[in-house]
């Protein structure tokens, strides 16, 4: 008799049934007198609890190791005692699909290093693991919803280029047929090529290539990232209004969604921001900071991660807010297809967004004059002729516009207060792991 499978969290309505449960062996108990197996699966555990009796069953029990993929039939049983939800399954037939070999490659006490080895067995043993890709699921809804409702067209831009895009340092080369192309660092060029073709608002959610040699807890060399690009602008402050209600949506809609279990399993609090987010310019940001005692070594025009989380703490002071836009860049840290208001050249209309002292947005409005742009590159010590498929774009009639980039991992890490970007990858990838 086969039982349909049943998922662990809706065994209390199968209580006095035969059901089919199929999961992991996440603990054995062999005692003399009784085994008992605790299985896992993607929505809970529950324990399965055997009298021995010499029986066939005891032998496939007994023969069972620690995260072996099983089937078990059996009854379901109101069980009080049991600290699993109160009940137990009193096994009928238990099938071993497949027996993990033992040792385990890992444990609880395994360092992140070795975990990134395995981890597909990280991600199964830590439900904390397994909420945070639900969560991203959600956020990743979140956006589209948010996208879509204001008609945007989400676009699937090429990520090899025959040119290095934005400044050759940062891109990784690779042979093609012959010749060398690129790996994309970011779909600006193709979201703007879009925004040419007549599509009115773009967004994409997709890789980024990053050729950093950067070793900290916020970089890697592959990401996922949401991008937007919107046409007919009146100005950058259009850019910021789409970004702020655009996250206040998905994270709503992840707190709503997970909120509890967020608590829970990471120990945090995902608070839904209110709109407008604070906006401070680099100037004021430089000024707030130096009445702090801020000395930043060396940096003049950018914020150090130090500046970052310390004006990010000033705003949360002062405004109870843990989003803030840095705007205004300065031109010499910002790429040449920024606009630059006419009345202040210095500077950018560009904006970076911080969340609780980490940068997870860059965005600007673009400058779309053909003219403009050929100024700026040469300003840059750019040479027009690598870029000349990119500037076309500009001479037959572009409209204004703005956009920008995030990092998923980024924001996931924030949401849920983890240490590193690298927990917040299914498979991450740096300048020493290209693996698994």
């Amino acid at each position: 008799m086969i039982h349909s499978r049943v998922h662990v969290s809706d065994l209390r309505e199968h209580v006095g049934r035969t059901v089919t449960v199929c999961g992991w062996v996440n603990t054995l108990r062999l005692q003399r007198k009784m085994q008992f197996v605790i299985v896992r699966d993607s929505t809970g555990m529950v324990q399965v609890t055997h009298k021995r009796d010499d029986g066939p069953l005891e032998a496939q029990l007994e023969a069972l190791t620690t995260e072996s993929a099983i089937r078990i039939t059996g009854r379901v049983v109101d069980a009080a005692q049991v600290k699993l939800g109160g009940l137990e399954i009193v096994p009928e037939a238990v099938e071993a699909l497949n027996l993990a070999a033992t040792p385990l490659p890992i444990d609880e006490h395994t360092g992140l290093e070795q975990r990134m080895d395995w981890r597909f067995l990280d991600v199964r043993r830590r439900p904390a693991a397994q909420l945070m890709f639900a969560v991203q699921t959600t956020l990743e809804q979140g956006m589209r919803e948010y996208a879509y409702a204001q008609g945007a067209t989400e676009m699937h831009t090429p990520k090899l280029m025959g040119t290095a895009s934005e400044s050759g340092a940062e891109v990784f080369e690779l042979g093609y047929f012959g010749r060398s192309a690129y790996l994309a660092q970011s779909p600006q060029f193709y979201k703007q090529m879009a925004i040419a073709a007549g599509i009115d608002k773009v967004f994409e959610i997709g890789p980024v290539f990053r050729a950093e040699p950067s070793f900290t807890s916020r970089h890697a060399t592959e990401f996922t990232g949401v991008d937007v690009e919107l046409a007919w602008i009146d100005g950058v402050e259009d850019v910021m209004a789409f970004e702020e209600q655009m996250l206040a949506h998905a994270i709503a809609k992840a707190a709503d969604a997970h909120g509890e279990a967020i608590a829970e399993h990471f120990g945090v609090e995902v608070t839904v921001p209110t709109t407008p987010f604070p906006r401070v310019t680099m100037a004021e940001a430089h000024d707030i900071l130096r009445k702090g005692g801020w000395d930043p070594a060396g940096i003049k025009e950018d914020l150090d991660p130090e500046g970052e989380r310390s004006i990010s703490a000033h705003i949360k002071e002062a405004t109870g807010h843990e989003f803030v836009f840095i705007t205004h860049y300065p031109v010499g840290i910002r790429p040449f297809y920024h606009m630059r208001p006419a009345d202040e050249p210095s500077v950018t209309l560009s904006f970076d967004l911080l969340w609780k002292g980490l940068e997870v947005t860059t965005g600007a409005q673009r400058e779309h004059r053909y003219d403009v742009m050929l100024k700026q590159a040469a300003e840059k010590g750019m040479s027009p002729e690598p870029l000349q498929d990119y500037l076309n774009a500009f001479r037959y009639g572009c409209p204004p516009h703005g956009g920008l980039g995030m990092g998923l991992g980024r924001v996931l890490m924030v949401m849920l207060g983890l240490d590193s970007i690298r927990e917040a990858t299914f498979l991450f990838r740096g300048p020493n792991r290209l693996t698994p």
